[in-house]
């Protein structure tokens, strides 16, 4: 889930900086600082977004630097439980897939891209399943749920769990032949209701 939430902290504004606008200056060294940073309790930091209030600058002895309090907006991605995201297959390994969604990486294990049985195919980097030959490889784009979310301060030590085995989720291809066909189910259904309505009314005006 993307949100933007205000926070504070310390800005440094080295002395080669002194002359340009303070709150553009604040705002760069914010970015440098923030940007890429993953808070446990907030999610991966996106962007600053805007300067709220700027405090008093300090020196400190032995830094030619002003040090400025800062309360400032960032735009962050947190990664729910239950959330249903959309990315591209970045990896594809023996016990499953990486995707790509928003700026960090999930991994979908073997187990859970369907219900039917998925072989791994080394030389084609890819899945392929037994049943249906549906075939997973690197770049296909996907649908898939959050499962599991363990946030960590470092994004190789992040882990992110996502199933594909629930409805309406996998593959967009798969997605939309599973819309297709369900489709084409209702419209059998309701050819099949109209028949019998059809004959009831046939059986009617024979009785009369």
């Amino acid at each position: 889930m993307y949100k933007i939430v205000t926070v504070e902290d310390t800005v440094r504004v080295p002395p080669a900086r002194f002359s340009e606008d303070l709150e553009t200056v604040i705002t760069q060294e914010l970015e440098n600082m923030v940007v890429g940073r993953i808070d446990k309790s907030l999610g991966v930091v996106l962007a600053v977004t805007g300067i709220d209030e700027v405090g008093d600058g300090k020196i400190i002895l032995g830094d030619g630097a002003v040090y400025y309090s800062a309360r400032f907006k960032i735009l962050v991605y947190e990664p729910m439980v239950n959330e249903v995201v959309e990315g591209e297959v970045t990896e594809v390994t023996e016990f499953g897939v990486f995707v790509g969604f928003g700026p960090i990486d999930g991994l979908i294990h073997v187990s859970q891209i369907t219900e039917d049985f998925m072989s791994y195919d080394q030389k084609n980097s890819s899945f392929v399943g037994r049943e249906s030959n549906k075939i997973l490889k690197v770049a296909d784009v996907v649908q898939a749920r959050i499962v599991t979310v363990s946030m960590k301060s470092r994004a190789t030590e992040s882990k992110i769990g996502l199933t594909m085995r629930q409805p309406y989720l996998g593959k967009l291809e798969w997605i939309e032949d599973d819309r297709k066909k369900l489709e084409e189910k209702i419209k059998a259904e309701d050819n099949k209701e109209k028949e019998k309505e059809k004959k009831k009314g046939g059986k009617k005006e024979g009785d009369k």
